[in-house]
């Protein structure tokens, strides 16, 4: 047996039970707790980190397998999941590339540490404001999209500072972190996305990471966008998948007419189009053997965009072919569809995605 492969068997151990209460918390819109609880008591929250500082071992390739697998049991749990390990992942190709992250490494390992990231809303510019202060900084921001907030521990995330912007660990039970009740959403309902507000949070100069220009590119984003987008768009594979063996299941009950194996058809094409596009973006990540660039970063970005649309297309196929049944909560398809509009919001969106890539084409600075 692999490192990894305890971690595979207990995901079809653990999947019944996520599945069986996903329907309630997607319709409460209630956190995940007892799957995140779960998870916790099995270590997934350490799956990745190495074996050597205390970790399960699982390559990125594993994780992304593993999250694509969780999320067809529940794609809400699945989601939060991966916005923990994709800051794992990171941090393991820094251990790797001879870069300051072994002790936040063990420190998972050691706790079951839950990271819970901001990037997502504050991406190159940053939102907040960091004032300097005797010793350090003192922190107002309002964070939104912190999936895993009600389990999380640590608050990765960054504010701008003058002309900087800090990236910098919080964690969320200091003074002045509070997380607000209002993640009431469309889809992905059991994530825990709440916003987290910080109000004059003091950050110690000794907490902050990363200095750089605010609105300008900077190498940490290569690393971030080389690494991060396989991992999150896991989650939307394995839902896409879940669709679609419940539209085909629900059609084959009864004769299909023409239109029908013709709907067939297009959904099986944008299936195979989202699982080229995402087996692509887990190649280009190469297992942390990769060196970062622009390069690959527009790579990445390009493949996101493929497989989110392809995503959105296999969900409204899915219930083109179902019909009007695939409307009903109780055919679990409805839930899939809205939880599936979530893709093309992770960085980049498409509009964001074609401005940045057709900067690197015309040989400027990704942003501007």
């Amino acid at each position: 047996m692999t490192s990894a492969q305890r971690f595979f068997d207990l995901v079809q151990t653990l999947g019944p039970g996520f599945r069986e209460r996903a329907a309630g918390s997607d319709r409460d819109g209630r956190f995940a707790a007892e799957n995140y609880a779960a998870l916790k008591e099995h270590r997934f929250f350490s799956a990745g980190v190495p074996v050597e500082l205390g970790g399960g071992g699982a390559s990125h390739r594993e994780l992304c397998e593993l999250l694509r697998q969780l999320s067809c049991f529940c794609s809400s749990t699945a989601l939060a999941l991966s916005m923990h390990t994709h800051l794992v992942a990171l941090s393991v190709w820094r251990h790797r590339h001879g870069q300051p992250a072994e002790a936040l490494l063990r420190k998972i390992a050691a706790s079951e540490l839950v990271l819970v990231s901001t990037g997502a809303g504050d991406w190159v510019d940053s939102v907040g404001r960091a004032e300097r202060v005797e010793g350090g900084y003192r922190v107002n921001a309002v964070k939104r999209f912190c999936s895993g907030a009600p389990a999380g521990d640590l608050l990765v995330t960054s504010a701008p500072c003058d002309a900087e912007v800090l990236h910098f660990p919080v964690p969320i039970r200091s003074p002045g972190v509070t997380i607000r009740d209002d993640w009431d959403t469309l889809g992905m309902r059991a994530t825990g996305s709440h916003s987290i507000e910080l109000t004059d949070v003091f950050v110690p100069e000794a907490a902050v990471a990363l200095k750089r220009a605010r609105g300008e590119w900077h190498p940490f984003w290569n690393a971030v966008v080389t690494i991060a987008p396989p991992i999150y768009l896991a989650p939307y594979v394995g839902a896409a998948e879940s669709i679609a063996e419940l539209s085909r299941a629900a059609v084959k009950q009864k004769p299909l007419d023409a239109l029908q194996i013709l709907t067939l058809g297009e959904l099986e094409n944008q299936l195979t189009l989202l699982h080229l596009s995402w087996q692509s973006m887990v190649d280009i990540s190469n297992d942390y053997d990769v060196a970062p660039s622009i390069d690959s970063a527009n790579r990445m970005l390009v493949r996101k965009t493929l497989a989110a649309n392809a995503a959105l297309a296999v969900a409204a196929k899915a219930v083109e072919l179902s019909g009007g049944s695939a409307l009903f909560r109780s055919s679990g398809m409805e839930r899939l569809f809205r939880d599936l509009q979530g893709a093309p919001f992770h960085p980049l969106p498409e509009k964001k995605q074609l401005l940045f890539s057709g900067r690197v084409a015309a040989g400027l600075s990704p942003v501007g």
